[in-house]
């Protein structure tokens, strides 16, 4: 090897040397940081890419639970609305049973008349008010309703379920009595009216089950999602903590090369001593 004043090779590749390991030690020392081993396009624009992507999915499936938590919330303030009407029903259906009774006095039938015609009242206000965000699924203001079902915006839709006067059967001028032959006939018109209510709260039913259901995917999906990004960028903590220490090593040991590298010219001088 040429000794030389003006150029020393060793010094030069021990210094290449304690460059590479001091980038490589930042590197590790950035993903134990960070936490992750792709942080940025730099560190590498495929796998960066890819994870943004995936992300992106991820995060638009917020809006996604968002909807569909919204329609929960919409069927079952409409089947809470249900739940009364059938109990209200169910009372008619009694009054008129008890109407129909033909040794009761005038005021006593009227009583129970006045009762009926209450309880009907009320189950136009039951459905009226069953809504949630100004939305109805009860009143029969709208044939249907439409939530988000995935992050492209496809839709999950609810059938909405008429459960006022004129859902059930019940129309002017045929869901009173005025005597007991009357009231008997309406037994038979009250159990068909609470018949139509059972079915249609039983078709609420089946919908909030499927979108419970399609809520639950969603969050499997997006539990999913994460994983996968996290597969992607996260660093092994584990692996770079050991790394560490071996680089931090490396370092110590380039430095002393560095060191040892560096007094070889001083070797020169000892040739011009006499």
């Amino acid at each position: 090897m040429l000794n030389s004043i003006n150029t020393n090779p060793g010094a030069l590749l021990a210094l290449q040397n304690l460059n590479a390991t001091n980038t490589e030690l930042a590197t590790t020392q950035s993903r134990i940081n960070t936490g992750k081993k792709v942080g940025t396009a730099k560190d590498n624009g495929a796998i960066w890419s890819m994870a943004k992507m995936q992300s992106a999915s991820s995060s638009s499936l917020n809006a996604v639970k968002d909807s569909l938590q919204r329609g929960q919330s919409t069927i079952d303030v409409a089947l809470a609305a249900g739940d009364t009407i059938t109990d209200l029903l169910t009372k008619m259906k009694e009054k008129a049973l008890a109407a129909s009774d033909t040794s009761l006095n005038t005021a006593s039938f009227n009583a129970l008349k006045s009762d009926f015609e209450t309880l009907r009242g009320q189950i136009e206000k039951a459905a009226a008010n069953a809504k949630f965000n100004g939305v109805s699924l009860a009143d029969g203001t709208t044939a249907q309703i439409s939530f988000l079902a995935n992050a492209d915006g496809g839709n999950f839709t609810v059938q909405a379920q008429n459960l006022g006067l004129v859902g059930l059967g019940l129309v002017t001028g045929s869901n009173t009595f005025t005597s007991a032959s009357t009231a008997k006939s309406m037994i038979d018109v009250m159990s068909k009216a609470l018949q139509t209510a059972t079915n249609k709260l039983s078709s609420l039913g089946t919908s909030s089950t499927g979108l419970d259901t399609h809520l639950t995917f969603v969050g499997k999906l997006q539990d999913s999602l994460d994983a996968g990004v996290g597969n992607l960028v996260d660093a092994d903590l584990a692996k770079e903590s050991a790394k560490l220490q071996s680089l931090q090593t490396k370092q110590q040991l380039g430095v002393q090369a560095l060191s040892i590298a560096n007094q070889s010219p001083q070797t020169i001088l000892s040739l011009f001593k006499g």
